[in-house]
């Protein structure tokens, strides 16, 4: 079945992140956390460096109405740089205002708001900030209190 998901890049902190963002969330991983060290090391290249071992090399988490967080540790010594941005937000839509107010004040705690939580002249209860991990969110509810 196709889906659609966003993958994420940490420096270093994927398995830091997507803990914060299991307890956002709920629910669990799908599958294990795998690690850079479980790959075989490919012919021509060098052996990975100790310190990228325990590395986080992918992790999912389904989050709200089927999306997935999908998620990897991007090691300098492999040519990786991640540099965070405001290129991506993650949008989410929940059901109830509730559940708006909890996961905005969730993934805002440790990070910074860019909008507060507040109604719109749309209609909806809306609000964006950037987690700790440097992740943009979007929280938008249409639904009334």
């Amino acid at each position: 079945m196709a889906r659609v998901s966003t993958y994420l890049n940490f420096p270093g902190t994927t398995e830091a992140a997507f803990t914060f963002y299991r307890t956002v969330f709920g629910g669990e991983f799908t599958g294990p956390i795998h690690r850079f060290g479980e790959a075989p090391t490919q012919p021509g290249q060098p052996p990975l460096a100790a310190a990228d071992r325990d590395l986080v090399m992918h992790v999912e988490l389904p989050i709200l109405g089927g999306h997935v967080l999908m998620g990897t540790d991007a090691p300098e010594s492999m040519g990786f740089s991640v540099r965070h941005g405001n290129g991506v937000h993650i949008n989410l839509e929940p059901d109830t205002r509730a559940e708006a107010r909890r996961l905005f004040a969730a993934l805002a705690d440790g990070g910074r708001i860019e909008m507060p939580l507040q109604d719109m002249f749309w209609g909806a209860l809306f609000g964006s900030c950037t987690d700790r991990f440097g992740v943009c969110w979007m929280v938008n509810c249409a639904a009334g209190e």
